[in-house]
């Protein structure tokens, strides 16, 4: 049963804000008028590029705060579904890579 969701929304000045939440569908309404985080509230309107789900809000949360940390080629090759670059590009970047815990 999935109880958790990461997810990725494209600003209208181009910028990525990732977030989790347990109801995606309620977030993304809330993230909509205004009422989501300051972020998205001054950079209406949003829009989804990506989610994912999870047994856990916990572990949508782990997952959100390692995108997080990303930067914008990582996170994009991960909305384009290119996952064989992510290791790749970390190195180029001389980011953490954090090692993914969740076993899906």
């Amino acid at each position: 049963m999935i109880q958790g969701y990461v997810y990725i929304l494209e600003c209208s000045n181009g910028q990525y804000y990732t977030g989790s939440t347990k109801d995606l569908d309620s977030r993304l309404a809330q993230h909509q008028a205004g009422d989501g985080a300051n972020f998205t509230k001054k950079h209406l309107p949003v829009k989804l590029v990506y989610y994912d789900e999870f047994a856990r809000i916990d572990e949508a949360f782990y997952r959100e705060k390692q995108i997080q940390g990303w930067n914008r080629k990582k996170k994009e090759a991960l909305i384009n579904g290119t996952t064989n670059l992510l290791h790749n590009l970390a190195k180029c970047q001389n980011e953490t890579h954090y090692k993914n815990k969740i076993d899906k």
